[in-house]
């Protein structure tokens, strides 16, 4: 438990330094080992995703992190990114 902490320590530095890909990378592999904290590494890449601009895989994984934690702080994440893409598509059709 306590590596797996550290790796999560470790994928949110990679974020902060804006090694996306690299995080992304090590959260897939965490959660190919179905850890206790799964709802946190979902969380996580939703967010790596969304740096990337990935909407659907950001979505995507902040609804995995719900449903394991309606709890999670993808909650949050998920309605901020639900605005901002509802902003962006009433922009598109006053063009």
């Amino acid at each position: 438990m306590h590596n797996e902490a550290g790796n999560v320590k470790l994928a949110k530095s990679l974020l902060d330094a804006g090694k996306t890909d690299e995080a992304i990378r090590l959260l897939d592999e965490m959660l190919g080992r179905a850890d206790a904290c799964a709802d946190e590494l979902y969380y996580l890449r939703g967010n790596a995703y969304r740096k990337l601009g990935n909407w659907q895989m950001a979505l995507n994984n902040y609804l995995e992190a719900i449903a394991l934690n309606p709890e999670s702080p993808a909650v949050h994440a998920r309605a901020m990114l639900m605005d901002i893409l509802e902003f962006y598509n009433k922009d598109m059709y006053n063009q």
